[in-house]
């Protein structure tokens, strides 16, 4: 009799347990989604966690042509040992080296002869985490696809995409102050 594998589970990519959902809709790459994600600690440490809670929602896109590698890294290191804590330290690797992962004009460079697997590797070096075995998990297509759908339906377009309690708030920018976002989200 053989064990079936473990079943997956993806931590949710959630801090804060407040009432008031501030959802943000973020490409690891774009320089603008980098920029609004290095806010959230401290949007989280001012607005407190017993007043918000923060969603992030991964939002790939094909002109950041490792979108997809890169989101499945994320999502994959929120199934490791630590979830969602691995899951954010992964990102921030990301963001601290994107122009590593980017293309020049979105069509050219050093990355044209990169593959995903040489991505795995520098995602894995820059955060210290693991994260190959758990990438090749078929069964992390379903979380891939959820993040991908709820974008969808929301009308989710352009990183980085705010929402307050289930709203796009099309004022928020990433280039506003942590005040100015707890303005609007507690407006």
């Amino acid at each position: 009799m053989s064990l079936s594998p473990t079943p997956l589970h993806a931590d949710p990519l959630e801090w804060g347990h407040g009432p008031r959902v501030f959802e943000v809709f973020l490409e690891p790459t774009c320089p603008f989604s980098v920029r609004a994600f290095n806010k959230l600690d401290e949007l989280l440490t001012s607005a407190t966690a017993e007043r918000i809670t923060i969603r992030i929602r991964l939002q790939s896109q094909p002109w950041h042509m490792f979108s997809g590698v890169i989101v499945r890294c994320i999502l994959a290191a929120s199934t490791l040992e630590g979830g969602r804590e691995t899951a954010r330290a992964v990102m921030a690797a990301v963001g601290a080296h994107r122009e590593e992962f980017e293309f020049t004009d979105h069509c050219a460079g050093p990355n044209m002869d990169a593959t995903p697997n040489d991505i795995i590797r520098r995602i894995e070096k820059y955060s210290g985490v693991a994260l190959a075995q758990a990438f090749a998990r078929p069964e992390l297509q379903k979380v891939i696809k959820w993040h991908c759908r709820y974008s969808r339906q929301n009308g989710i377009h352009v990183s980085p995409t705010f929402m307050v309690d289930g709203l796009i708030d099309p004022a928020i920018s990433s280039g506003d102050s942590v005040e100015s976002w707890m303005e609007r989200i507690f407006a």
